[in-house]
């Protein structure tokens, strides 16, 4: 059934459907943990993978590269799409390290909402903050779940006042826990008054146990911990801690639940108040400044790219997440950078590692084209009315390493891998002149991208690689003028971005750019 058939009402009724999300955290908060225990309670998995920690866990569907099952970390953002009570989810997983935030940053442009996981023992964490800001900037709702609960951990009212103080956010408590940090038995829900008492199921592999229990009954069995919980309830309802639908769109506050991910506690409240008060998606802004309404002729943008993600496929996915219209497999739409037309023949639907062909999709949800390599990181693809989305965010490289391979056999290899790496953006690849095409340099902004980089050069494309660090910190954008200038001065480099054709100038630290700078007030750098 084509757009026109199926009418902008419906494209508009397919959007409602739709919830689309990242989980995002600092690392080692249980990302890839909660992604997996959503998947299991919408029953599309039969059993979690994060049985014990990261230590003995079976492989999380979303953590498919090997490097990432070796390690129990998430190194590359994943999609996984099910379907929960007649809503279609579109649940973005993203890196588990600082070092991959670039990554994290590209997913969030992909989202309508977020759900921010804090360790209950540790609360807010530097690159918990980050993200919250990167919310906060991009007009982002989040939802914020208080991790692992049936853990030692902090003051549930104390974590409450670093929310709001920390961020600026109000914390609206949505369930409220029975029991402290360690010792958890289970939630109530603030709006309804009903407490849900929580256990592990046996071996914590499969849903918690859960049983309503009423007043009476729940002070009965737990006696001080009801008693402490009724006490903060009221608190709570004094400091009109109450969820405000205005407040949570416009990030001004954040609904707080509490619950264990690993032992899959409070995770059904939290996929159901995502269902209830997530928002669907919406019109998008364009570089015109305009917005592309959801039920407008199809169009999306590319936020990712990925290869070799099944060792059976070997092939190249392009993730674009659709902004309005109705995809339909095999339509031609238009490239917008370059105005030529592109066949979508080879469409898929992820679930982590695994994919489906599909033969549609609406707005919100996220599509894998493969073989794609036209298509690069923020491209926009539209049908009918011409449309720009405007360009995703990149960050200033702090790491700088030279890569080479001593066996001339495997240079084509090396060649074409590190042209993967480039156009996934795994690293920003960079050409010197002193160093020639045969030594490329490797610009990151965290060093384990580096590990990833040689790691997938060897599995994927059998090139070993050595890299050989440059003392550098600091990159700045400059010009040809800029790059004449800058030959006459030391300790500096000025080296091209393969991928764009930019002219990055390179420093030790901050202190040798404010210098040159300061001698060259004609110098462009930025």
């Amino acid at each position: 059934m084509s757009q026109s058939v199926l009418g902008s009402a419906g494209v508009a009724a397919q959007a409602g459907r739709r919830r689309t999300f990242a989980v995002i955290s600092h690392p080692d908060a249980g990302k890839s943990t909660m992604t997996e225990a959503l998947a299991l309670h919408a029953r599309v998995i039969g059993q979690a993978g994060a049985v014990h920690g990261k230590g003995d866990r079976r492989g999380v569907v979303s953590d498919w590269m090997a490097m990432e099952q070796e390690r129990g970390i998430s190194v590359t953002s994943a999609a996984l799409q099910f379907s929960y009570r007649d809503t279609v989810i579109n649940l973005l997983d993203t890196p588990g390290h600082a070092d991959f935030s670039e990554d994290t940053y590209r997913v969030l442009t992909a989202v309508d909402s977020a759900v921010m996981l804090l360790d209950a023992a540790k609360g807010l964490e530097p690159q918990t903050l980050k993200l919250f800001e990167v919310c906060r900037q991009r007009g982002i709702p989040v939802m914020t779940f208080i991790n692992k609960w049936d853990r030692p951990g902090l003051d549930a009212l104390a974590l409450m006042d670093e929310i709001e103080q920390r961020i600026g956010l109000r914390p609206t408590p949505l369930t409220w826990p029975v029991g402290i940090a360690g010792h958890f038995h289970g939630v109530v829900d603030r709006r309804t008054g009903v407490f849900t008492r929580m256990q592990r199921s046996p071996g914590g592999a499969d849903l918690a146990i859960e049983e309503e229990m009423s007043a009476a009954e729940a002070a009965q069995q737990f006696g001080g911990d009801w008693d402490t919980a009724n006490e903060e309830l009221e608190l709570l309802a004094l400091s009109e801690a109450d969820y405000d639908e205005k407040d949570f769109l416009a990030g001004r506050s954040t609904p707080v639940l509490f619950g264990a991910a690993v032992a899959n506690l409070g995770v059904r409240q939290l996929l159901n108040v995502l269902l209830e008060l997530a928002p669907a998606p919406s019109a998008r802004p364009t570089v015109s400044g305009t917005d592309r309404p959801v039920d407008g002729t199809f169009s999306g943008f590319v936020f990712k790219i990925q290869a070799n993600m099944n060792r059976t496929h070997r092939d190249q996915l392009a993730f674009v997440r659709v902004c309005s219209g109705r995809f339909e497999r095999g339509m031609v739409v238009t490239h917008a950078g370059t105005g030529k037309p592109f066949t979508t023949k080879y469409a898929q639907q992820m679930f982590g590692q695994g994919r489906d062909t599909i033969d549609e999709a609406f707005p919100g949800d996220v599509i894998g084209l493969v073989n794609a390599t036209a298509l690069g990181i923020g491209d926009t693809l539209y049908a009918g009315d011409a449309v720009q989305f405007p360009p995703l965010p990149s960050f200033p490289p702090e790491h700088f390493a030279v890569v080479r391979t001593s066996d001339t056999s495997t240079f084509k290899r090396f060649r074409r891998g590190i042209e993967q790496l480039d156009g996934e953006g795994v690293v920003q690849v960079l050409r010197s002149e002193q160093r020639g095409d045969q030594a490329p340099v490797f610009a990151a902004v965290g060093p384990m991208q580096f590990e990833v980089a040689t790691h997938r050069l060897e599995a994927e494309f059998g090139v070993k690689v050595q890299l050989d660090r440059l003392p550098y910190e600091v990159a700045a954008r400059t010009d040809a003028a800029g790059r004449e200038i800058l030959r006459t001065e030391a300790n500096v480099e000025v080296m091209t971005r393969v991928r764009d054709g930019a002219l990055l100038a390179v420093f030790p630290h901050k202190w040798r750019m404010r210098t040159i700078a300061g001698r060259h007030p004609e110098l462009r750098l930025d």
